[in-house]
């Protein structure tokens, strides 16, 4: 809307569709609810999700390392999660009922309403440790709740037992304080503007490929019009990367690349990439070289250390490529080097290695 105000913007997974996202929000925990049916998936299960996604899909990329790089390549199969017998303790088992693997269904599904129109993308595969977001209380979180409330008026008394689509008519109509992202960005293109774009992929809060499907629209909008987006807007994928920061334990991702609330996560102290503080790791000196001095980054190097907090030892650094590229190891060397690693088109690859 104010193409003039900034000539670069980093913009971390962005709460971008508000008058959808804010009743997606609501939805998800509604799938899950209410928790005495059979259908509830306590959050005690998670990780006995997660840690199954993990077991099917860490080698979908061609590394055994224990991040998804790309669940969208993951042919995940819920029923190996499927109790076997009658189970007396379903959290020491680590298994699903049948109604629950119908409500895992709806988690990894599109939210789409009447005649298959889509309203939001799903929670991704490997997003299951930041499930507590939106799925680990016995109300839905009140993101979507108030946002019913006191935004779209229907006042204090509404419950989330009331829900039905009409909300998502009422939310298009009124489009509270106009927060929906528009897909036009030919005038911010025109005046010299950069966009880097990212988001993570086991993102648990925002589900991650909203971010894709606000690239692509713009996509359609502005190439047949002779706009290249690579010219000005870039769009990165952070495997293993959570709610703007962190990454699950199993998987212990590189996830730091100065983003917005990643230095605050490490301590009060912290600026930039400690020990890498160039354009090559820190996401706003990328940005700075190419609005300064016309060098658009192609990747990002993503950091995980021993010890965030102490940042004592880099365990694993990644590089981030440029969507739709992704990360492939080149076969030889530490795969968690990044030198060891290009940015290449991923599809059609089935080969797998590993160290483990």
């Amino acid at each position: 809307m104010f193409p003039d105000d900034f000539d670069g913007i980093v913009a971390g997974a962005p709460a971008w569709w508000t008058v959808h996202l804010q009743l997606w929000n609501m939805k998800v925990g509604m799938y899950n609810l209410p928790t005495n049916a059979p259908h509830h998936i306590p959050q005690e299960l998670f990780p006995a999700i997660g840690a199954e996604v993990l077991r099917q899909c860490d080698g979908s990329d061609g590394v055994l390392d224990n991040i998804i790089s790309d669940p969208r390549r993951c042919n995940f199969n819920p029923e190996t999660l499927l109790c076997a017998g009658d189970v007396q303790n379903q959290t020491t088992a680590g298994c699903l009922t049948s109604p629950q693997l119908d409500t895992l269904y709806h988690l990894y599904g599109d939210w789409v309403e009447a005649n298959q129109t889509f309203v939001f993308p799903h929670l991704e595969l490997g997003s299951e440790g930041n499930w507590d977001m939106l799925l680990g209380s016995d109300e839905p979180t009140t993101l979507g709740t108030d946002y019913v409330k006191y935004v779209l008026g229907l006042g204090p008394n509404w419950t989330w037992q009331d829900y039905n689509p009409s909300l998502l008519t009422l939310s298009e109509e009124l489009n509270p304080g106009n927060a929906t992202a528009g897909f036009d960005l030919s005038a911010f293109s025109k005046k010299g503007g950069k966009l880097l774009h990212y988001h993570g992929l086991s993102d648990g809060g925002i589900a991650t490929h909203s971010s894709l499907y606000y690239y692509n629209q713009v996509l359609r909008m502005l190439k047949p019009r002779g706009f290249d987006l690579d010219d000005f807007y870039r769009y990165f994928m952070v495997p293993g990367l959570e709610h703007c920061t962190g990454t699950p334990s199993s998987m212990n991702a590189p996830w730091y690349f100065a983003g917005a609330n990643q230095a605050g996560t490490l301590g009060t102290g912290v600026s930039s990439v400690p020990g890498f503080s160039d354009a090559e790791h820190d996401v706003l000196l990328a940005m700075m070289e190419w609005v300064e001095h016309g060098r658009a980054p192609d990747y990002i190097i993503a950091t995980k250390w021993n010890n965030d907090t102490l940042q004592d030892k880099v365990t694993r650094q990644r590089p981030l490529c440029m969507y739709p590229k992704q990360a492939m190891y080149i076969g030889t060397g530490d795969v968690d080097d990044p030198m060891n690693w290009k940015c290449q088109m991923l599809y059609g690859e089935n080969v797998l290695r590993g160290n483990n």
